[in-house]
């Protein structure tokens, strides 16, 4: 049974930091390519960063470039998202996912509950 298990969010002020964490049971880590996704409320769920099966080539969406890291770490079967310098419109609700050995756009096969995430003064 594949489980994975985000953490780290909360509530922090605009330009404030955050790691999200999301551990993963039941699969190979090490042969996955691991994403985040967010959904804000009222909005679709879209791509935030993924990192490919290695660890050593990621890719992330235009609103967060410069600003979060995505990191990946087999030993600990973990995957992380440093976010950097929040801002209001990062309010969200995060979800890890995990995807094919070769390819950072998925499909992603199997997703966690979520972490939300709340940028507020």
């Amino acid at each position: 049974q594949v489980e994975l298990v985000e953490s780290g969010g909360g509530l922090v002020q605009p330009g404030e930091s955050l790691r999200l964490s999301c551990t993963a049971s039941g699969l190979p880590f090490r042969d996955y390519s691991m994403a985040w996704f967010r959904q804000a409320p009222g909005k679709e769920r879209e791509f935030v960063a993924a990192v490919i099966w290695s660890g050593d080539r990621s890719v992330y969406a235009d609103p967060v470039k410069g600003r979060f890291t995505i990191s990946k770490d087999d030993a600990q079967r973990t995957v992380y998202l440093q976010m950097n310098s929040l801002q209001p419109e990062d309010t969200a609700k995060y979800f890890c996912a995990s995807g094919p050995k070769f390819s950072y756009y998925g499909p992603w096969e199997y997703w966690g509950q979520g972490t939300q995430v709340t940028v507020s003064s």
